[in-house]
């Protein structure tokens, strides 16, 4: 059942952005792997320009909510929510995977110390929203113009520089399209109503956007690899920076017309549960690749890429359900008490699931 405080259409487009991603990280995986291209590889090739700006523009929708709120609750609310499950995923993920499976508690120790200041894996994305959020709020107190910061936040995606901190090449790619979901949720959100009740535009609008955006994409240049792509005119940082934003917008109204069909009930609940999913699949993503490739059952690199998708998709939320149905393990998915620095509401938030009203949500 949909949680009234949320909005259906935010869910909706957020459970296609996690889809996205953990195809990407499927996709690749395999090929690095196989040495081979498979079909997912030209679907998220597709998605390239947009896969991950469109989760970040989200999580900045609602933050006009929450901007003005006491320091304490803020910081509680958009900074250590998330600091919490980068902490807890990263030493889970970095004990099994170099600790155990690798054998290497010294490389354990070195990495767990190195994702303080780098953020670690794909938690990468949960690790700068926090950090998103601190700037944002620094910039609102100094009272820094929206277009000065559009202007030198696009400026910094466009440039896109290669830092040696990891931290500082995230941020500079993607802060522009978090802080473009705070200054124009307002329009965003008109938008969305606008196209819910005109479902034939919505339609046609998302086929010229696709055509357009998959034209650019594959136009003559780009380069289909085990691990990654090269795009073709979509490339041109300008460019690339158009169609990221036109894009995370495109999947909004998507999120919007699919929220008309009963039948994408589970795609709306995958959303409002999209960091469940986020924290937890790349370790069954792993576990089954090398089973299946190890085993010889499964080689060939498009089929095995699409199963790769699904059980990354499928077991966090069995691993959630499991959690829930026997009240042990909460603390993966839900923020205890004690992880709250907001003490006067931290009771109340402890009782809240992971994925909050999407008015506060990321």
């Amino acid at each position: 059942m949909s949680n009234p405080n949320r909005m259906p259409w935010v869910d909706m487009a957020k459970g296609l952005s996690i889809i996205l991603v953990v195809m990407m990280y499927s996709a690749y995986n395999t090929g690095e792997y196989t040495g081979g291209v498979g079909f997912l590889h030209y679907v998220i090739g597709f998605a390239t320009p947009f896969r991950m700006p469109e989760f970040f523009l989200i999580s900045g929708l609602f933050l006009s909510q929450v901007i003005d709120r006491p320091w304490r609750r803020y910081v509680d609310r958009r900074v250590v929510h998330y600091l919490y499950f980068y902490v807890l995923w990263a030493v889970i993920s970095i004990g099994l995977k170099i600790g155990i499976f690798s054998g290497d508690p010294a490389g354990m120790l070195h990495d767990l110390a190195m994702a303080v200041v780098q953020p670690y894996g794909v938690l990468w994305f949960i690790y700068m929203l926090a950090v998103f959020g601190i700037a944002i709020r620094v910039l609102r107190e100094l009272r820094v113009p929206h277009w000065i910061v559009i202007l030198a936040a696009a400026a910094l995606q466009m440039w896109a520089p290669k830092p040696d901190s990891y931290a500082l090449e995230q941020f500079a790619a993607y802060f522009v399209f978090f802080y473009l979901g705070f200054v124009l949720a307002p329009l965003i959100f008109r938008l969305v109503e606008w196209t819910q009740a005109r479902p034939a535009i919505a339609v046609a609008g998302l086929l010229a956007w696709a055509l357009v955006n998959g034209l650019l994409v594959y136009s003559p240049g780009y380069a289909m690899q085990p691990v990654g792509m090269q795009m073709g005119l979509a490339a041109w940082p300008p460019l690339h920076l158009a169609l990221a934003v036109a894009g995370a917008v495109a999947l909004c109204v998507a999120g919007g017309f699919l929220s008309r069909f009963a039948s994408m009930e589970w795609l709306r609940w995958l959303g409002e549960h999209s960091l469940v999913v986020y924290v937890a699949f790349t370790i069954p993503m792993s576990i089954f690749r090398g089973l299946m490739l190890a085993s010889g059952l499964l080689t060939d690199t498009g089929m095995l890429s699409l199963a790769v998708l699904l059980v990354s998709v499928i077991s966090p939320v069995v691993l959630y359900f499991i959690v829930k149905r026997i009240g042990f393990g909460t603390f993966l998915f839900e923020r205890p008490a004690w992880a709250h620095v907001d003490g006067p509401n931290a009771a109340k938030a402890s009782s809240k699931p992971m994925t909050r009203p999407a008015r506060e949500a990321a």
